[in-house]
């Protein structure tokens, strides 16, 4: 079944055309681009903030699932119940995003029974980030303490505002606890600093750039700070360059983000699978509500290299990969399949015991099941069980990837 998917104008979005989202939209959707207009996310699930819809029917797909349960994999109806535990999304990202992070499931029942206003529902929200398209930057969990200490030490805007005593502890810590807890501190007493005080920091050090040296101003990222800066001036947001880890994912690459780790995507194009989820805790780079405490307190403080959040592609055969990230919310699969590869007979995806949601990111195929053709941008439902068979179409590689229940 093709599905019709809801596209979220936010802010950070790419602008008409130059958006991948917007792009995508051409392919399941009749409704123009705007060109004025930020294309941020293309949703494919259940979410009631983003519904799906069967394109042929124009149902929404939630109620399609409930009336037609077998269309769910036995295991996932046993877990889950009757709706995808998954959200699917592609986004195109022009400028930060807020510096948030998502509550683990019993904090975010919580949050959604205290403040139904703020966070939208009751469940977790580990995420997976794909890169699509080029390079994809984003900030990501602490940084190693060293790298902290350095710039607090080289940055005296920022120890300013981070306050003497909070440096000292960080520097004095010396067991992994008491890095964490010193950690915390320093954050913390950044992230609660007078915006008066913020704003004066960051103009001070913005003006003190341009007198450093060329090597000094690769050692703190001055280029990094100066972008952010110049979309969010007088954020404090724009200090968290100094506590995060700077990672920029290649075409393919990805990486997870479970329940209370800090980050931020800074540019590019990505595929993100997550919990069926739209709750966010936010404390910078956001003209919408901080909720600064709250942030502060659920934060994972463990402090190190970005790449214990990188994932690792599996090979299935030599035409598909998949990833299963340590939830059972969602794992994804990718296929790129050249024209060459079904001259002879055409390639079936691996089946799989669960409903999954495909996007079609490059290429033309025809379903040998249905004779339909299959082009960019389009958005197809299979059930549990189901076979999808393609042949390929012109010379462009076929590329899709799959989300789906990791049960």
């Amino acid at each position: 079944m093709e599905l019709r998917c809801a596209v979220q104008k936010y802010a950070w979005g790419k602008a008409g055309k130059s958006s991948l989202v917007a792009q995508l939209s051409q392919g399941n959707s009749t409704a123009p681009i705007v060109e004025d207009d930020p294309y941020a996310e293309l949703w494919m699930g259940t979410h009631p903030s983003g519904p799906s819809v069967i394109k042929s029917s124009n149902e929404p797909l939630l109620n399609h699932l409930l009336s037609n349960v077998d269309s769910l994999g036995d295991e996932e109806k046993k877990v889950f119940g009757t709706d995808l535990p998954f959200l699917f999304k592609a986004l195109s990202v022009a400028k930060a995003l807020s510096i948030q992070a998502h509550p683990n499931k019993k904090h975010a029942e919580e949050l959604f029974a205290t403040r139904p206003d703020l966070y939208k529902d009751p469940n977790h929200k580990p995420e997976m980030v794909t890169a699509w398209l080029g390079p994809f930057e984003a900030l990501c969990g602490f940084r190693p303490v060293a790298d902290i200490k350095f710039f607090l030490q080289e940055i005296d805007e920022l120890a300013a505002v981070v306050g003497k005593s909070a440096c000292e502890a960080l520097v004095k810590a010396e067991s992994d606890s008491g890095e964490m807890q010193a950690l915390r501190e320093c954050f913390s007493a950044l992230m609660n600093t007078s915006e008066e005080s913020i704003a004066s920091a960051l103009k001070q050090f913005e003006q003190r750039i341009p007198s450093l040296s060329a090597e000094k101003k690769d050692a703190l990222q001055c280029d990094l700070f100066t972008r952010i800066a110049t979309d969010f001036p007088g954020d404090v947001g724009c200090w968290s360059v100094y506590f995060m880890n700077y990672v920029v994912l290649q075409e393919g690459e990805s990486m997870f983000l479970g329940p209370n780790v800090p980050h931020a995507y800074i540019f590019g194009d990505c595929l993100e699978c997550m919990a069926c989820s739209d709750n966010v805790v936010r404390a910078g780079l956001t003209p919408k509500f901080k909720d600064i405490d709250t942030l502060c307190s659920m934060l994972d403080y463990q402090a190190g290299p970005v790449d214990r959040f990188r994932m690792q592609w599996s090979t299935v055969d030599e035409f598909c990969q998949t990833c299963s990230p340590p939830v059972p919310d969602f794992a994804m699969a990718r296929l790129r399949l050249p024209a060459s590869a079904t001259v002879d007979k055409p390639y079936g995806l691996p089946v799989r015991s669960n409903a999954s949601i495909l996007l079609i990111l490059q290429g033309h195929a025809t379903s040998v099941e249905t004779k339909e053709d299959l082009s960019f941008g389009q958005v197809l439902f299979l059930k549990a069980g189901q076979q999808l068979t393609v042949q390929v179409k012109g010379q462009q590689d076929l590329i899709v990837y799959q989300a789906f229940a990791n049960v």
